[in-house]
């Protein structure tokens, strides 16, 4: 009996290794590099507050057509693309700050729905090789954009001179600012300007937030979900004792005096850093369009919708036995993910505040199904959790590796090599995994 417990718990920890090898290896480069790096906590932080906020929107858009089977959507290019050029109507009709931003997002929505149906019906012609087919038609539609923006816009369609046309009058110029084509305004952080708060307040925030969710889940959830049992309680107290912590320790920093007698005999510089890093601000509102992205997708997955996109990710061929429709699904799917691309672009370049009109639109898919990879995901699943994750651990790798490199190395371009070998890499290692396990599984079939 004993011998058997082993064996079990064995291949339970192969198991975990095996689906996690991908997420732990980038546990491993992230400490690592942190600690080659030896960059200051206060930039640390700042970096990865900036990075999360402007980035998690566009990786979150990819966990629906995953769930539905379609994989790692590389087709969120043409969603980006609409974003930007509705950022590029916003600038050329003076849509400024927030009220403008939304608008741009507006107009994004029929541009990206227009896209998404038409890799829709790509990805229903080419069932099996949609990631292929997303790259193709990123390439495609790339050709399109620009020619659009190079020659039709001005040398076609007659435009009046505005800051973001080139002098002669036809096409875009290479780099647009979104905060000085128009006034001060401009679009440059408009959403993250509208509500921000002291890193340590976010952290109260959160810890309350935490708390209260686990008392409503503990005492008032309903009697189906069985909440009352003794694990899920235990989980829900370690839970409050987290935020608990959580807060103390920010009230702690926040209170100079007490955070001083509390730190009496570290190094000065750490004191120094925590201290600087009450001077960062959390942009709120940023936040709170990813949180309303992330309870979409746990909405829609409890709708008939829902269940109907999980069904066609388990099995196309039971789902149409069923009575739906797969290929009417698969393309809401690919449609939804195309908008909230859109929407997550306009987001990432409000953040950046200069869009590159030929070029912001080219890694988007790369760096977005990289991070989801890293987080734990995989071609057949993938949850909020996965994206989080994935972009907490590849941004913090893409932040350290130059310094990191240099201190290794001598060489800082050592570090900017490897942040194209980690995006491609761990793509490539993802799928051999994916086609290993595959394998695996029609073997043990077989026998």
């Amino acid at each position: 009996m004993a011998d058997i417990t082993k064996s079990k718990n064995k291949t339970s920890i192969k198991s975990i290794l095996t689906k996690n090898v991908v997420t732990l290896i980038f546990v491993f480069l992230t400490v690592a590099g942190i600690m080659l790096s030896e960059l200051p906590v206060f930039y640390l932080v700042s970096e990865m507050m900036t990075r999360i906020s402007r980035n998690t929107f566009l990786v979150l858009s990819l966990i629906i057509p995953i769930t539905a089977g379609i994989g790692l959507n590389f087709g969120i290019i043409v969603g980006a693309m609409a974003g930007q050029i509705a950022l590029i109507i916003a600038l050329y009709f003076g849509w400024t700050g927030l009220g403008g931003l939304l608008l741009a997002c507006l107009v994004a929505t029929p541009i990206a729905i227009f896209f998404g149906y038409l890799t829709g019906l790509l990805f229903n012609n080419t069932k099996g090789q949609e990631m292929i087919a997303g790259l193709i038609v990123g390439f495609f539609a790339n050709g399109i954009y620009q020619f659009l923006l190079l020659i039709v816009i001005g040398g076609i369609i007659p435009v009046k001179k505005v800051p973001m046309i080139k002098p002669d009058g036809v096409g875009l110029r290479n780099t647009i600012a979104l905060d000085t084509n128009f006034g001060e305004v401009g679009l440059k952080y408009a959403f993250d300007n509208v509500f921000k708060v002291n890193l340590f307040h976010f952290f109260i925030i959160i810890g309350a937030v935490i708390i209260i969710y686990s008392l409503f889940r503990l005492f008032y959830s309903g009697e189906n979900q069985k909440i009352q049992r003794e694990k899920t309680k235990k989980t829900y107290i370690f839970y409050m004792i987290l935020a608990l912590i959580l807060i103390g320790f920010s009230t702690l920093i926040m209170n100079s005096s007490t955070g001083g007698f509390l730190f009496t005999g570290t190094n000065s510089s750490a004191i120094q850093s925590l201290e600087m890093l009450q001077s960062i601000e959390v942009p709120i509102f940023t936040l709170f369009l990813v949180f309303l992205i992330a309870v979409f997708n746990i909405v829609i997955m409890k709708t008939k919708l829902g269940q109907d996109f999980k069904s066609i990710g388990l099995s196309q061929h039971i789902a149409r036995v069923s009575g739906i429709n797969v290929d009417r699904t698969r393309i809401i799917a690919v449609i939804m993910s195309t908008v909230l691309a859109a929407w997550g672009q306009i987001i990432f370049l409000q953040n950046v505040g200069t869009m590159n009109t030929y070029g912001s639109h080219m890694q988007v898919g790369l760096f977005a199904v990289a991070a989801i990879l890293i987080g734990g995901a995989t071609v057949k699943s993938a949850n909020i959790g996965h994206g989080i994750l994935g972009i907490i651990l590849f941004h913090a790798v893409f932040i350290v590796s130059p310094t990191a490199g240099k201190q290794l190395f001598g060489d800082a371009q050592l570090g900017e090599y490897f942040r194209a070998f980690v995006v491609y890499g761990v793509i490539g290692v993802s799928l051999a995994l994916h086609a290993w396990k595959n394998r695996k599984g029609l073997e043990e079939l077989g026998k």
